[in-house]
């Protein structure tokens, strides 16, 4: 029997909208209960525990089992994903005047305290770009320069500009890309170099204190997070060059890094994109594979291009196959191939990941059920094993049974950014009241 073209349409349309409505509802209580532990608890924690009211910035140094301790250094990485995470919090309305129980939770303050510390501490005015650590009061120590720290400096400068106005913060996100691109872009063979001293001079291949990936290499993890930061910058400035740049970086993550066969997936190419050989350089990591695979459909939408779903359905359907542990829920940490994990931890940011990339992936009409169930069984485990109960905050790594393993809350590659944002990612989607 022929199908009339009406009866057609909304038979489609309402598949479609039982699908939304399902994932809406399955989600919509979790979303309330993390918006409110955002506003409550989590955030206010990064602000009171971590705000350096002496010198500005932050200090990032906690334990959830013996406690608070003092850093000895400040890392660009972690304060410039502060000064983020403390943009996004104003942006999303999430703070708060004082009440008379509780004092006031301005978050636009507090990201203005890390842009002033990076700006008088941190960036080098000698040589441009920003140096890599410095003491608690400011002097630099690693003077260093990393692609992946620049990458994050321009990803925070970018959400202040957002959260503040600031005409400045834009203007300087700009001028370290055009830096970068001089310094570190291979003009000849494509990507960009990653390590360098305070004067831009590139390090030595493998010189043992790159601190980073490994000298000499172009790496999945730095060209990732570029991709991340070049997304934000042209999506506030429409600058041609940098969308130059962020097609070069998508495609090049696409091809080598994070490619269609997820089991290709590598950590690191020699500067000529040929492999690298050496087994510290063997396997791939679940977390960034999820991490690339929405990143690469946010990167796309920023271009105007039709998103890669059948890439971004690899990567998380061979994280699930491969890395997922399908009794508790959560993912592992490293595999090899089509292998099962041979790194089993579960590690905060790779769950945080995970969330994110589920997020989207449920967002989608007739996403597929395994992606619903293990996005609850994620918020399960993650629920009962990797949240400290006073404040909500994910700690560092648990075993895979969800015993303790790392019970740090904060330092100096731990900050909120990861988990933050997929929770707020999480929120946005599934019901922000």
């Amino acid at each position: 029997m022929k199908i009339p073209v009406g009866r057609c349409f909304w038979a489609i349309w309402l598949t479609y909208l039982s699908s939304i409505g399902l994932h809406a509802g399955e989600f919509s209580t979790d979303a309330v209960r993390y918006h409110e532990a955002l506003r409550s608890r989590i955030l206010p924690y990064w602000l009171e525990s971590t705000h350096d009211s002496e010198f500005g910035g932050y200090r990032l140094c906690d334990d959830a089992v013996s406690g608070p301790c003092t850093p000895t250094e400040k890392q660009l990485v972690s304060q410039a994903r502060m000064v983020w995470g403390f943009s996004l919090a104003h942006r999303k309305g999430l703070g708060s005047p004082a009440n008379g129980t509780t004092p006031p939770r301005d978050y636009l303050a507090a990201a203005t305290s890390g842009v002033k510390f990076l700006r008088e501490h941190f960036h080098d005015p000698m040589n441009g770009g920003y140096y890599f650590t410095t003491d608690l009061a400011g002097k630099p120590q690693n003077r260093r320069k990393l692609l992946y720290g620049q990458s994050f400096v321009i990803y925070a400068l970018v959400e202040y500009h957002r959260a503040s106005g600031e005409a400045q913060a834009l203007t300087e996100a700009l001028t370290l890309y055009h830096e970068l691109q001089r310094r570190s872009h291979d003009s000849l063979r494509g990507g960009w170099m990653e390590h360098f001293e305070a004067d831009w001079t590139p390090l030595p291949e493998r010189e043992p204190n790159a601190i980073v990936e490994i000298a000499g290499f172009k790496s999945a993890n730095s060209h990732l997070h570029l991709m991340e930061a070049l997304t934000e910058l042209y999506a506030d400035t429409k600058n041609p060059e940098v969308r130059a740049s962020l097609e070069e970086a998508l495609r090049l993550n696409q091809t080598y890094f994070y490619p269609l066969d997820p089991s290709h997936s590598t950590f690191h190419f020699h500067p000529d994109w040929k492999p690298v050989t050496e087994p510290g350089s063997a396997g791939l990591s679940y977390g960034h594979n999820v991490e690339f695979a929405w990143l690469m459909v946010r990167a796309e939408r920023a271009l105007g291009k039709k998103p890669s779903w059948n890439q971004f359905r690899a990567h998380i359907d061979h994280a699930l196959a491969h890395g997922w542990d399908s009794q508790r829920g959560g993912v592992y940490n490293r595999g090899i191939a089509n292998e099962p994990a041979n790194d089993t931890a579960k590690v905060w940011w790779v769950q945080a990941e995970m969330m994110a990339a589920l997020t989207e992936g449920c967002r989608q009409p007739g996403a597929p059920a395994g992606y619903v169930q293990a996005l609850r069984q994620l918020i399960q485990f993650v629920d009962k094993y990797q949240t400290e109960p006073k404040n909500g905050i994910w700690v560092d790594t648990v075993t895979s049974e969800g015993k303790p393993r790392d019970s740090r809350k904060a330092h100096g590659w731990k900050a909120n950014y990861h988990d933050v944002r997929a929770l707020m990612m999480f929120v946005d989607e599934f019901g922000t009241p």
